[in-house]
């Protein structure tokens, strides 16, 4: 039983001598800045190539009152070419 008391308060004295020596380093652990659960951005599909893209990436075009986003100009232009055939 005096083994344990002793192991007991030699950890004890172990973890407030590490405490004190630590008191003035920076913390390590890595803080995020942003609210937990907060969204960063969301993720939109090209209508022309369907793929996923953050929307802040995209590249937006207005067609008659729809604000569409695509995930590069190529994709926006071939979309646009597309219609422009349908159209007539």
């Amino acid at each position: 039983m005096r083994i344990l008391i002793i192991l007991g308060l030699i950890y004890v004295a172990y973890r407030a001598i590490k405490s004190w020596m630590l008191q003035g380093e920076p913390s390590k652990t890595k803080v995020s800045r942003e609210a937990a659960g907060e969204i960063d951005d969301v993720m939109v599909k090209d209508p022309y190539c369907e793929v996923y893209f953050p929307k802040r990436n995209g590249v937006h075009l207005n067609v008659k009152g729809n604000d569409l986003y695509f995930c590069s100009t190529e994709c926006r232009n071939k979309f646009i070419a597309k219609n422009s055939k349908r159209d007539v």
